[in-house]
């Protein structure tokens, strides 16, 4: 029985590590474009463009961000007081007009804290 046990720890343990998303910071993203990753920071400020399309600048407020966060499609979040607060983004790390940028389309890949 004991072996049973820790065999399934063992196993939960490394199923949860292989799904778990590597968390990057401003200095890596340019590494890692076209990849998928989780990058945290401050909200600074942040534009509705349209119905499917929120703007979230981390790190700084427009223009001098370090980073845009494209909310893609309707968003839930509580947008007029996410500003200060610390979000998590996971989604694909792209370049947009020569700025960094992370692309998130599903409410679930973006945690405010």
């Amino acid at each position: 029985m004991k072996k049973i046990l820790t065999s399934a720890a063992l196993l939960f343990l490394f199923a949860g590590a292989a799904n778990a998303q590597h968390a990057f910071n401003a200095a890596e993203f340019k590494n890692n474009l076209g990849k998928t990753g989780t990058l945290c920071d401050t909200v600074y400020s942040m534009k509705m463009v349209n119905d499917t399309l929120t703007l979230l600048n981390l790190g700084g407020a427009y223009p001098h961000q370090k980073y845009t966060v494209a909310v893609k499609g309707k968003t839930k979040l509580d947008l007029p007081h996410i500003k200060g607060k610390q979000v998590c983004v996971t989604g694909t790390f792209e370049m947009f007009k020569e700025q960094p940028e992370v692309v998130a389309s599903q409410p679930q890949q973006i945690e405010v804290h």
